[in-house]
């Protein structure tokens, strides 16, 4: 596994985004681990964050669209230190787009907020973690009201690898369904590769115990 993916999973753990332990999920899933990306909530973790996207953007999209595009409202923040990050790193100006999930009647009238989208666009989603569709479902006619603009990724922090409306991972499902390219910074079986029985500031966060029972939820919930 490359260093910065190692070095990313310690990140999150340092922010408080990573845990292990006995969580339910919005499905009521019982899960024993858990990513909160509500949890990066300084600048400098942003900062960071959006490095570690940016890379990711980089290896696995190049660098040559238009748009970033964050849906409302975690994807807000996600694309701006992104793009900052982009262009800090790389040297490339990339527009960051998000949606409001109420249209605005004065002002800045609208439903966008950020830079325009406009006909001819290339556009690469970003999100936090792998999601069952929802949020790309409400998405994809955002995008494709505002004009001819072709979607060509879809970026997020962590695939957890669960299984999506069949027997696929979501992301994969996620990305057949839309024919676009998906990537992660990591996923869960490179969590596991790099925390199994490896402490980390002196803790173990995945023994012999927690490695059971994560295997055990993918043997209901994985991917096949």
């Amino acid at each position: 596994m490359e260093q910065y993916k190692n070095e990313f999973i310690q990140f999150m753990i340092d922010s408080e985004v990573l845990r292990f332990g006995d969580f339910v999920t919005k499905s009521g899933r019982n899960t024993p681990f858990f990513i909160n990306a509500g949890n990066y909530t300084t600048g400098s973790q942003l900062m960071k964050l959006g490095q570690y996207y940016a890379r990711t953007i980089h290896d696995n999209f190049g660098l040559d669209f238009d748009v970033l595009f964050g849906p409302a409202y975690k994807g807000i923040p996600l694309s701006v230190a992104t793009t900052i990050a982009i262009h800090d790193m790389y040297g490339v100006d990339i527009r960051y787009c998000s949606n409001r999930k109420e249209a605005k009647d004065h002002g800045e009238k609208g439903i966008l907020l950020g830079g325009p989208v406009k006909d001819g666009d290339r556009v690469v989603i970003i999100e936090d973690v792998t999601t069952a569709g929802t949020s790309i479902k409400e998405t994809m006619p955002i995008l494709k009201a505002q004009g001819d603009v072709k979607v060509e990724g879809l970026v997020v922090s962590v695939d957890r690898m669960e299984r999506g409306q069949g027997d696929k991972g979501a992301l994969e499902e996620i990305g057949e369904t839309y024919g676009l390219k998906t990537a992660s910074i990591v996923n869960m079986e490179e969590v596991v590769e790099a925390l199994y029985n490896q402490p980390y500031n002196g803790k173990t966060y995945i023994g012999d115990a927690e490695k059971a029972a994560i295997d055990a939820y993918y043997e209901k919930y994985g991917a096949r």
